[in-house]
């Protein structure tokens, strides 16, 4: 029979909960801040700063934002992109990983030095920029996922998963004649979801929060992700001058234009993550056990 807790593990209990309430508390509050101002006057944020329940519901900062089509041309733009470059990057990432896991490749830490050499030192703006430019990138979608096709921290990550698996599994599938990529699509992906699942959110959202590259390599407005457009709606919300302007000419609603924009380009990844976040934790911790 479970005994009775004792006053001093209660009253640590009771500390312990409401010390994470608080914190949990002042994590969320931003955001609603930001949701509700997103909903309110604008005159009403200006006088308030600060606004948990708008006093005036307003739809005013929505409908300056999807005045045009040009925002749901971006939302599928990054769309696109993200789960383009998403797939072509678990792809190569999953390749790679699984073959440096290997311990019979031959070279395995020559090569794991170069890929971690990248970590620390790139060729920079400039020189990234040419070779885009003469691969015939420019201008292109193509331009926001071949430059960074493998990110070197979520293929080690995962290539750390792989090395945890049991070594009797692929064992097994080779008595059973089963091929290198019959392994790693049959046996080693499916038992390494989490870690899938984990890195996978980890491309998603940086193809998603695209934007240096996009205003470097893409010249054509249409081609624009999100990211890039939001950012020109709060200029042009600001009252500075933005020539080619596609929205209406009628004064929007400043501040609440801004708290709007980060409500758009956040939702999409907030809608996607709590079907990921049972694995997130898992697959984050186990990859990272072992190098």
């Amino acid at each position: 029979m479970v005994q009775d807790k004792t006053w001093g593990s209660r009253i640590f209990n009771i500390t312990n909960i409401t010390l994470l309430s608080i914190v949990a508390l002042l994590c969320v509050l931003p955001f609603i801040h930001v949701v509700a101002s997103s909903f309110t006057t604008s005159a009403e944020l200006a006088e308030k700063k600060f606004v948990l329940f708008p006093t005036v519901f307003s739809l005013d900062a929505y409908r300056y934002i999807f005045s045009t089509d040009t925002v749901f041309k971006a939302l599928l733009v990054s769309i696109g992109v993200t789960v383009g470059g998403t797939i072509w990057s678990m792809l190569l990432s999953t390749l790679t990983a699984y073959g440096l896991s290997r311990k019979d490749l031959v070279g395995r830490r020559f090569i794991m030095f170069f890929i971690v050499f990248t970590m620390l030192f790139n060729g920079g703006m400039i020189p990234t920029f040419l070779v885009v430019q003469y691969t015939g990138l420019l201008d292109s979608l193509l331009a926001l996922i071949i430059p960074v096709s493998i990110n070197a921290f979520n293929m080690i990550i995962l290539k750390s998963f792989f090395q945890n698996l049991p070594d009797g599994l692929e064992e097994s599938a080779k008595i059973d004649g089963c091929s290198d990529f019959g392994i790693l699509f049959r046996i080693v992906i499916p038992c390494s979801m989490p870690a899938i699942a984990t890195i996978s959110l980890f491309y998603a959202v940086t193809y998603w929060n695209t934007y240096m590259h996009a205003i470097l390599y893409l010249n054509d407005p249409s081609k624009w992700p999100v990211q890039v457009l939001l950012r020109q709606i709060v200029v042009l919300a600001s009252g500075l001058n933005y020539d080619g302007s596609e929205f209406t000419s009628v004064p929007p609603p400043e501040l609440t234009v801004k708290m709007a924009v980060i409500v758009v380009a956040t939702i999409p990844v907030l809608i996607v993550y709590p079907f990921l976040q049972k694995y997130f934790a898992k697959g984050a911790l186990i990859g990272s056990m072992k190098g």
